[in-house]
C-alpha cells in the first residue's frame, strides 16, 4: 500500500481531477457529435420519405393518365379525327414528362452509385441545342412562348458526353420554361472560342431569392412547399446538373432576381481542338429531328 505525504496527495488528486475534466470534456464532445448524427439520420429519413412521395407522383401519375387517354381514344369513333389527334398529343405529352423524369432518376441512381463513367463524343452543339427545343415544343406552344436561338458559330463541334449534355442542357431548358411567364421569350445563346464552349438560358418569369438560390443545387432540397424553384418535379434535376458538370469539367452560375427571371450560364471545356481539325457533317450526332430520349 503506497503512503503519500500532504503535497504529494495534493498533486495527485489534481491529477486525477484533471483527468475526470479531460473525460467528461471528451463525452459531452461524443454525445454531442451523436446528437448530431442522429439529427442528420432523422433528416435523412424525411427526405427519402418526401423523395419517394414524390417519385411516386411522377410516375403513376402520367402513367394514369396515359392509360386513360388511351383506353379513351378506343371509344372515339373515326371520323372525330381532331379529338383523336387531341387526345393523342396529350398522350405524348404525358409520355415525354414521364421518359423525362425518369432519365433523372436513372441519373440520380448513377450519381449515387458512383456509376459515372464517361462517353466521349463529338458533336454539334448548335443541332443538339435545337433537338432539345425542338423535343420541347409541346411545352413551349402550351404556354405560348418564344423560345430565341442565337450562336457565334454556324457550327460548335465540342468533345463531350452527348448523354450527360443533353440531361444538363434539357433541364436547364424545362426549368425555364416551367417557370416563365405566359407568352413571354426565352433566349439561349451559345459562345465558342475553341477552348470553352458557354451556353446560357435566360428566362423573365418567377425568378428566385437570393437567399434560396444554393439551396436549388442540393438534392431533395425544397425552397417551400409550392414551389422547387428550379428544381423540376422531385428536385433532381439542377443536383444532377451540378453533378454531370463536375464530370465533364464544366461549370454553372446561377444569376436571379424575383419576378425579373433567371440566367443560367454552363461552361464546359472542350476536349477537341477545333482550330487544326476539320469538322464534316458525317461527324456531327443530334441532327435535327433526332429525339432527345
Amino acid at each position: 500500500m503506497d503512503f503519500y505525504n500532504d503535497d504529494e496527495l495534493l498533486e495527485e488528486l489534481k491529477n486525477r481531477f484533471h483527468q475526470q475534466t479531460e473525460s467528461l470534456k471528451e463525452l459531452e464532445y461524443l454525445t454531442g457529435k451523436l446528437k448530431e448524427l442522429n439529427h442528420k439520420l432523422e433528416e435523412s429519413e424525411k427526405v427519402k420519405s418526401h423523395f419517394l412521395s414524390n417519385i411516386r407522383n411522377e410516375i403513376i401519375n402520367p402513367f394514369a393518365s396515359i392509360i386513360g387517354l388511351s383506353e379513351n381514344i378506343k371509344n372515339i369513333p373515326s371520323e372525330k379525327i381532331e379529338k383523336i389527334y387531341s387526345m393523342a398529343t396529350l398522350i405524348h405529352s404525358e409520355a415525354f414528362a414521364l421518359d423525362f423524369q425518369l432519365n433523372n432518376i436513372f441519373a440520380a441512381a448513377e450519381i449515387e452509385a458512383g456509376d459515372l463513367a464517361l462517353q466521349y463524343a463529338l458533336l454539334d452543339v448548335n443541332e443538339l441545342c435545337n433537338t432539345i427545343i425542338s423535343s420541347f415544343k409541346h411545352e413551349i406552344v402550351k404556354k405560348e412562348l418564344k423560345v430565341n436561338y442565337s450562336s457565334n458559330n454556324s457550327q460548335v463541334p465540342l468533345k463531350s458526353d452527348p448523354r450527360k449534355l443533353k440531361i444538363i442542357i434539357s433541364n436547364i431548358l424545362s426549368n425555364a420554361i416551367k417557370y416563365s411567364n405566359k407568352r413571354a421569350d426565352i433566349d439561349i445563346k451559345v459562345h465558342s472560342d475553341g477552348a470553352f464552349v458557354v451556353i446560357e438560358i435566360q428566362d423573365y418569369g418567377i425568378g428566385i431569392e437570393e437567399k434560396s438560390q444554393k439551396l436549388i443545387f442540393d438534392r431533395f432540397k425544397r425552397i417551400d412547399d409550392t414551389i422547387n424553384s428550379l428544381n423540376t418535379g422531385h428536385g433532381l434535376g439542377l443536383p444532377v446538373v451540378q453533378a454531370y458538370l463536375d464530370l465533364i469539367d464544366g461549370s454553372i452560375e446561377l444569376s436571379s432576381e424575383v419576378n425579373k427571371g433567371s440566367t443560367v450560364t454552363i461552361s464546359i471545356v472542350n476536349f477537341k481542338n477545333v482550330n487544326d481539325e476539320s469538322f464534316d457533317d458525317d461527324d456531327i450526332l443530334f441532327e435535327s429531328g433526332e429525339e432527345v430520349f
